[in-house]
């Protein structure tokens, strides 16, 4: 062989060489959000406004599970780097909250709460398509018709009502059921949760009263739905409002059983309510925070005092930690080099997955199922604590 001849082939092989060894940092760099150390997610949740307590807590229990895989080596190596940013749980502030993690170039979102906002980050996530997952909203039209890109975690508010509503007809006979509500689309989910839980049974709420979001001018729907003398009344809203409510009607002497759903902020609306919280039923999606005998719920209380020593734990911030429990099973099983689409398609590749919940919680996703659990799990407000039964004639108040 010629000298020139030699000297192209040499040429050739170290150009080969370093192709190989740069292809993976490559195809790391050629995916927004993912670098050979790191891979960033976004989160635009209430860490601001009335609120606040339900982003900040969804977001501690996320970022305190990420700090567990981190001090594990990452995945694939990779660290995880969460960045947040405030929507306040206003539809209004959405599109500025996207925009400055589109400026991040996050590989995906997580952790979003509330439906008024999820609704409106959802489709603008969509359009660049880019993976949702983990959601504090149990909405349905983030559900039904499925969404590709957005990977729901909890129960639905359909699954939630359809237990208050069987629990209340079945065990408690209770007929005459009203709903007070926000005039937002998480209201008006729930409202037609409970509508479609009652039609199973040819019935339909007795009375149905709104309030403006996000206030506390909750005394028009406050009397609106007593005129009707309901047997019980499912209130929507998160803690504030819910609270608010809760006091007013037992200043009035109004004592029907009221419910809620998981959304509220169980801990929050124990601690704002008081004693006049005693005797609601609250449908959970994660089990009780105290349940260490539960495996999942152990290694969250283990973290939360590892990182996190002297703050309370609470079911919100559970939640976020379960729903980074499924991103980061997803992007194990997505392997060293994924992309977005190989992150979806991992997350639908979960069956039957134990996360350490119980036997009734594990996590269940395909192609053409995007919600992990439909388990739902009554509590009853008791010494001022939410704990679990099972026969709904526990939850019957003794007033």
């Amino acid at each position: 062989m010629v000298p020139a001849q030699s000297a192209v082939l040499l040429s050739l092989c170290c150009g080969i060489l370093v192709l190989i060894l740069t292809a993976g940092t490559a195809r790391a760099q050629d995916t927004p959000g993912v670098t050979e150390k790191e891979v960033t997610i976004g989160s635009c949740s209430a860490l601001e406004g009335p609120s606040q307590f339900l982003g900040a807590q969804t977001v501690l229990g996320a970022s305190t599970y990420f700090l567990v895989i981190n001090d594990e080596g990452g995945v694939h190596g990779r660290r995880l780097k969460l960045i947040t940013r405030d929507d306040s749980y206003d539809p209004e502030k959405v599109q500025a909250c996207f925009n400055s993690l589109m400026a991040e170039k996050v590989f995906a979102m997580a952790f979003l709460v509330g439906t008024p906002t999820s609704l409106k980050h959802a489709p603008l996530a969509e359009a660049k398509k880019i993976p949702v997952v983990g959601l504090f909203t149990g909405a349905q039209a983030l559900r039904v018709p499925l969404r590709h890109y957005v990977i729901n975690v909890r129960a639905s508010y359909f699954d939630e009502t359809r237990e208050q509503v069987e629990g209340l007809w079945n065990t408690l006979r209770y007929r005459k059921i009203g709903v007070i509500y926000p005039d937002d689309s998480f209201g008006a989910t729930v409202l037609d949760g409970v509508k479609t839980a009652l039609k199973k049974h040819d019935s339909a709420p007795v009375a149905e009263s709104s309030f403006p979001r996000q206030t506390a001018l909750v005394d028009n729907a406050i009397d609106s739905v007593r005129a009707a003398n309901p047997d019980a009344v499912v209130l929507v809203g998160p803690y504030a409002p819910v609270a608010t409510i809760l006091k007013k009607a037992h200043a009035k002497g109004w004592k029907p059983m009221f419910l809620t759903v998981s959304f509220v902020g169980t801990d929050e609306l124990i601690h704002e309510a008081g004693a006049d919280a005693e005797g609601m039923v609250i449908t959970q999606v994660v089990p009780p925070y105290y349940l260490t005998d539960l495996k999942g719920v152990a290694l969250y209380r283990r973290s939360m005092q590892k990182y996190h020593p002297g703050v309370e734990p609470s079911f919100v911030s559970l939640e976020g930690f379960v729903d980074a429990m499924v991103l980061v099973e997803g992007l194990k099983r997505a392997g060293r080099e994924f992309t977005r689409e190989k992150l979806i398609q991992a997350i639908e590749s979960i069956h039957d997955f134990d996360v350490g919940l119980g036997p009734a919680l594990k996590l269940n996703y395909s192609a053409k199922e995007h919600q992990g659990f439909n388990h739902v799990i009554p509590t009853v407000v008791r010494g001022g604590r939410a704990v679990p039964f099972a026969d709904w004639d526990i939850a019957r108040p003794s007033h």
